[in-house]
């Protein structure tokens, strides 16, 4: 199988002006190093020595051709058309963004997940195949995840026959915005039947290689807090004849993550931190309105469950002598990942077998959000880290425009979810 060797005109991009990396004969690229090759099994080994090309130039067409949340027409499209390459059945979601696909027969269904969507930022690698959008950008690795589980996919229908139970593959729209696109996956019925789900996250500071598992907890729940605040407004040297809204917003600013610290389990590992503030223009005026937005992040679920009645409470009564008026606006976002025993242990077997045992590397709880946690709150299933930094230089960061990942980290993951399902279906 070619890269698009079903169709001659590569998805969003007619003019053709992707041909260093797809091309209508199929691949121009050299294949990256396979960390695990040989290890088996022999069918996914052939595979990838076969489709390593394809694989680097799938992932460099998408980086390239980003796709902000629920926007994700032409990455939906370009997997969709390789997955039917191969004889499979995609099934895209009816908003046209995202897909799942489900490999092989029977009762058993394991679940392997990969996010479309990029993010709002201009990219600033300087890689040559870096992103032509403007204001978009797959800082957070999002990209590897789809190739990852596409090509999972594809190595699978290889032997969809010879499989114990069936694989479904879940290309998930809008991961990076609350509540997240896994909850659209969820209602439209696309997790109905599956036992177990798992997935990866690139991690730069996790060397290429290697995969960070944790059991329990992996990430934190994060909501969105917005307030706006109002005021007749008035001249600065007479305050006490209006409200003083840029008063008040430092009030809140300053008092209510101070507030929280004392309400809540200080364990729990709670924080909020503004992002954004805005009001008034000139130095001697008094503001009629104002917008205060920032992120409320906790490690715990219990807490995570009290903190809107919290905020909503504490900002009523910080704001009650100031005068003003205000709306809240607090956004439930995304739970904690908590990987479960059971298939942690699983992820680690496929993890082993995919890579060897000095693959595993521990990881802590970090204090980032990811929609992969409303999955878990319906099936079991587990998610780890995996490495993309090359091992020298610098550790660029998700979410920064200098994001740079190490390609041989889609071979490796590819190998790991692979591993990971037959692992699951002889549990």
């Amino acid at each position: 199988m070619t890269v698009l060797d079903s169709r001659p005109e590569v998805p969003g991009d007619p003019d053709g002006s992707s041909d260093a990396v797809l091309t209508d004969s199929g691949v121009s690229m050299a294949p990256v190093a396979d960390l695990g090759a040989g290890r088996g099994p022999e069918w996914l080994d052939d595979w990838l020595a076969g489709h390593a090309g394809d694989v680097l130039a799938w992932r460099r067409h998408i980086h390239t051709n980003p796709e902000l949340a629920r926007r994700e027409y032409g990455t939906t499209e370009l997997v969709a058309s390789l997955l039917e390459s191969a004889g499979l059945t995609p099934r895209v979601m009816s908003s046209g963004t995202g897909l799942t696909c489900d490999i092989g027969d029977g009762p058993t269904c394991v679940a392997l997940r990969a996010d479309l969507d990029a993010l709002p930022l201009t990219e600033a690698s300087g890689l040559p195949f870096a992103s032509t959008v403007d204001g978009a950008a797959h800082a957070c690795g999002h990209d590897l995840h789809t190739t990852i589980v596409l090509a999972a996919g594809l190595a699978l229908a290889r032997v969809a026959d010879r499989l114990p139970g069936r694989v479904r593959l879940i290309f998930q729209p809008a991961e990076e915005v609350m509540p997240g696109g896994a909850l659209d996956v969820i209602r439209a019925g696309h997790l109905d039947g599956v036992d177990r789900i798992f997935g990866l996250h690139c991690d730069p500071r996790v060397e290429v290689g290697k995969v960070g598992t944790r059991i329990g907890a992996l990430t934190s729940a994060a909501d969105l807090v917005e307030l706006r605040l109002t005021s007749p407004g008035g001249h600065t040297s007479r305050p006490h004849l209006t409200a003083d809204l840029v008063h008040a917003l430092g009030t809140v600013i300053t008092s209510l993550p101070s507030v929280l610290s004392r309400r809540v389990d200080p364990r729990s590992g709670t924080v909020l931190v503004w992002g954004s503030v805005h009001a008034g223009e000139a130095p001697n005026a008094v503001p009629q309105d104002g917008l205060l937005r920032g992120t409320l992040r906790t490690a715990d679920e219990d807490t995570w469950k009290q903190l809107e009645s919290l905020v909503e409470s504490s900002v009523e009564s910080l704001l009650a002598p100031l005068g003003v008026g205000y709306e809240l606006n607090y956004q439930r976002g995304v739970p904690p990942v908590v990987s479960g025993q059971d298939s942690t242990e699983l992820l680690r077997g496929g993890v082993e077998a995919a890579l060897g045992a000095d693959a595993l590397v521990g990881t802590e709880q970090s204090s980032g959000g990811e929609d992969f946690g409303w999955y878990l709150q319906h099936v079991p299933g587990a998610f780890a880290r995996l490495g993309v930094w090359p091992g020298e230089g610098p550790k660029r960061d998700l979410h920064q425009p200098t994001f740079e990942a190490d390609e041989r980290a889609l071979l490796t993951g590819t190998r790991v979810l692979v591993n990971t399902a037959l692992a699951a279906f002889k549990s």
